[in-house]
């Protein structure tokens, strides 16, 4: 992991009242627009104060911002410092989930809006000219894969939604792929943990209930194969109606709870 460059020449001391967010919004805009790479670390935090020509405290700041906004965390140890995180659906939809649980959202409301607009997605995908070659060897290998595992309960939940994200990723549309798959990644936390108990109390779905799941799902990669829109949409309705149930049944009423896929630390003084 490499320190990331942002400027090598130290800038004009900046007068404006909120250094912080000065700071903060350029190196958003360098993460958001990929000059500084997920995964690297910052430059120690001595060279920003340099670089930006601000106090440690303005720079301490920008970096909480950053922290609150899921675009950094902080590592401690003598390999720490502030690493990237670029943002993905994952991290849009811990935002969402924060909207969301502050609302008192329950997860019903989740589950309609996903049958409402994932049957969408996959009829955007049957009339996508290129589908045959973007769209179905992905589903193809996810079919496969969720066989292989139809003896394990969590892991074909996980290829299961996985299935579900090609669904919508397959729409080719990015603005619907952003939102879908933030709604997709809340549903994936609950669904996974339904899964989990599920199966350490020996409650999950049968075998013959997953290889029926598994046979709809390749029902409706064949109907966007050849192009049926309509069947695809329909399909795709009626699978999330019943799947959902299972999860609905004892979480119907659950209130939505935002999780973060990066820890996050306090910032120290």
């Amino acid at each position: 992991m490499t320190a990331a460059g942002v400027g090598q020449q130290p800038r004009p001391r900046l007068t404006t009242p909120r250094l912080a967010e000065t700071v903060a919004d350029e190196l958003r805009r360098q993460i958001v627009d990929g000059e500084i790479a997920d995964g690297t670390l910052l430059p120690p935090q001595a060279v920003l104060v340099e670089r930006f020509n601000v106090s440690l405290v303005s720079l301490r700041e920008a970096l909480r911002i950053l922290v609150t906004e899921g675009l950094i965390s902080i590592r401690r140890g003598n390999q720490g410092g502030a690493v990237v995180h670029a943002p993905d659906k994952t991290k849009a939809g811990y935002m969402l989930g924060l909207l969301l649980q502050s609302q008192y959202v329950k997860l019903d409301d989740l589950a309609a809006a996903l049958k409402s607009i994932e049957p969408t997605c996959a009829a955007m995908a049957a009339q996508r000219p290129d589908r045959a070659k973007a769209v179905i060897p992905v589903m193809q290998r996810i079919n496969a894969a969720m066989a292989d595992t139809l003896d394990d309960g969590p892991l074909c939940t996980e290829y299961g939604r996985q299935f579900h994200d090609s669904v919508v990723q397959g729409s080719g549309n990015s603005t619907l792929i952003a939102v879908v798959g933030s709604l997709e990644a809340l549903w994936t936390h609950h669904e996974q943990k339904w899964a989990e108990r599920r199966s350490a109390d020996g409650a999950y779905p049968t075998l013959e209930e997953r290889k029926l799941a598994l046979k709809t799902h390749q029902a409706l990669a064949d109907a966007i194969e050849i192009g049926d829109a309509e069947r695809a949409q329909h399909i795709a309705a009626r699978h999330l109606a019943d799947t959902q149930l299972y999860v609905l049944a004892e979480d119907r009423n659950k209130r939505i709870i935002a999780t973060t896929q990066h820890g996050v630390f306090p910032m120290s003084e």
